[in-house]
Parts: C-alpha cells; structure tokens; sequence
C-alpha cells in the first residue's frame, strides 16, 4: 500500500501547524518549508477543514491552526480524511465488481482485511503530538524561529 502526496503532505500541515507556537499558520510559509506549491496545499487544507482536523481563520491575520489539540488527533484521522481508497486488490473493493470467480470462497480478502487493520491500529496509536515530540528539532527543520515559551 502507498499513501497518495496528499496524506503525506496533509501529515505534514499537521505537523507544521502542532510545531508552531504562533496561534496561526500561514500556508505560505507552509509551501515554502516543505517546498512545494500553496495551490496544492489549499486543495489538501480545504479536505483536512472538512475533517474537522484543522480550522481556517480569514482575514488580514487569518491562517490555519489544528482544530483540537495535537494529542487529540491521530495520524489515522488524517489518513481516513486523505485517501479515497483502501483498496488493496480487486476482489478487496466492496462495491461487489470484482471478476474473480474465488472471490466468495478466497483467503485473500479477509487476510487483507486483517492487514490493513493492523495498520489502522498502528495509525490510530500514533497522534501528531507524537510526530513533534522533538519540537525543537522539528521546528529548526521547518524553518521556524525558536521562542522563549518554547525553551
């Protein structure tokens, strides 16, 4: 299984929005720390607001921050929020259009299944809180400015 740019990089707005002490952060300075375009951001922010995993503030001073606090959202949340399938084979998809004539009698599915709950679990366990819990490392890593609250 592969995660799409988009989880990875809504992973990461996470992460940046957790590290930075400031109580907004603006997607510019977001695309210019991970290097990639704002457009591509605004498409991944705009899924994650949905998900109720981050909240825009408009305005002059507007920005992003987390919608809860960081210990509170697991990078399974995210993930969910972020990927349009979970599909790991045909015969895996639900909407029942598999060609596989061992499709009700094979293994494979339910091993699926069981494997992409395992990871779910995983994913579950870990909260974004934990992806920063060397802030200092991160932040400088980021590109953000050390404070004296964070010494």
């Amino acid at each position: 299984m592969r995660l799409t740019k988009q989880t990875n990089y809504g992973i990461r707005i996470a992460m940046y929005c957790a590290a930075n002490p400031e109580p907004l952060s603006q997607v510019r300075d977001i695309a210019k720390s991970y290097g990639v375009s704002e457009l591509f951001l605004f498409k991944i922010t705009k899924v994650l607001v949905d998900a109720g995993i981050i909240r825009t503030v408009r305005g002059r001073n507007g920005g992003l921050q987390l919608a809860r606090p960081a210990e509170d959202i697991s990078l399974f949340e995210i993930v969910r929020a972020t990927e349009d399938s979970f599909s790991m084979a045909e015969c895996f998809d639900d909407r029942g259009d598999a060609e596989c004539p061992l499709v009700d009698a094979c293994g494979l599915n339910a091993t699926l299944r069981k494997a992409l709950n395992a990871f779910f679990g995983e994913l579950m366990a870990v909260s974004v809180a934990d992806l920063i819990e060397n802030r200092a490392f991160v932040r400088g890593r980021l590109g953000l400015a050390q404070t004296a609250s964070l010494a």
